[in-house]
């Protein structure tokens, strides 16, 4: 179902021109465009250009990729249509197509520098750029993804009630925070963000917008003590966060570093819930 971004009229059908106030979202080549960014809004839209350099030789992205499928798989076993919010360069949208052929997709950005990318990636997705603030659906979509996005809006909790109000009485939402405000350095201002999570404030803030959460785990646990460290140290030195240099570095262990994930995806998967780590997992459902 379609809701008006504009009047809020509902309604059905293959075109997007509200039958009550006639707003029209422009037709951008594969992207079906509901509005324009204004400024940066927490992403550097030149970022999106080195992330797609990046994502496939990074343990920590790839490592997210398949905790993410993994977590579809175990609470969403029926699901059949996705809609990931803040998409970037499709790299996530990409695993999630290989690893459920067959299934609907769709990927919505607020960049189109993000959304070029994702284009090329996923060619077979319907590609949105549009503000996470005022979705354009109504009880559309199984399961909507958010991973790595609230961080960077500030009105993060209008965000959860729009998705409560996108996806079906049936489905849910899964989402992926960085956590622990004390873990605060330059890497997160470079980032733009606008907040790292409690797990209490982010269990309460997805509640109050209608969700029942299913579970909620750490990840990037068993690391945390050397990304602490190399937090702190960058922090005190007052030293300028380098992406590039950081995911080069990391390129040099990978596979080890994915190992240790692999260890923690096995006993989340075995239901244990980390009580720390860099990263927070939430899975809930609607009420």
């Amino acid at each position: 179902m379609k809701s008006c971004i504009e009047c809020h009229e509902r309604f059905d059908g293959p075109l997007w021109r509200c039958p009550s106030c006639g707003f029209t979202p422009r037709q951008l080549a594969h992207v079906t465009s509901f509005c324009e960014p204004e400024g940066s809004d927490g992403f550097d839209p030149d970022a999106f250009d080195r992330l797609a350099r990046l994502e496939h030789a990074s343990f920590w992205f790839r490592s997210r990729s398949r905790l993410i499928v993994w977590a579809l798989r175990r609470y969403f076993p029926h699901v059949q249509r996705i809609l990931e919010l803040g998409c970037g360069t499709g790299f996530v949208l990409q695993g999630l197509c290989e690893a459920f052929p067959g299934l609907s997709f769709a990927g919505a950005e607020l960049h189109l520098e993000g959304l070029r990318h994702a284009a090329e990636r996923v060619p077979a997705a319907e590609l949105f750029q549009l503000d996470a603030r005022r979705l354009p659906f109504e009880s559309e979509f199984d399961v909507i993804g958010a991973f790595d996005v609230l961080e960077h809006i500030e009105m993060d909790e209008r965000v959860l009630r729009e998705m409560h109000r996108a996806v079906k009485p049936t489905g849910g939402i899964v989402l992926t925070v960085p956590q622990h405000p004390w873990l605060w350095s330059p890497a997160d201002e470079y980032a733009e963000h606008k907040r790292r999570y409690r797990r209490a404030e982010l269990l309460r803030k997805v509640s109050t917008a209608g969700f029942i959460v299913r579970r909620i785990t750490s990840f990037v646990s068993l690391l945390l003590p050397g990304m602490a460290a190399m937090r702190l140290r960058t922090r005190l030195a007052g030293e300028r966060f380098d992406a590039d240099h950081e995911h080069h570095a990391a390129a040099r262990v990978t596979g080890a570093l994915e190992r240790v994930a692999d260890v923690e995806r096995a006993l989340i998967g075995r239901g244990m819930d980390l009580p720390v780590g860099g990263s927070l997992l939430v899975v809930a459902t609607r009420t």
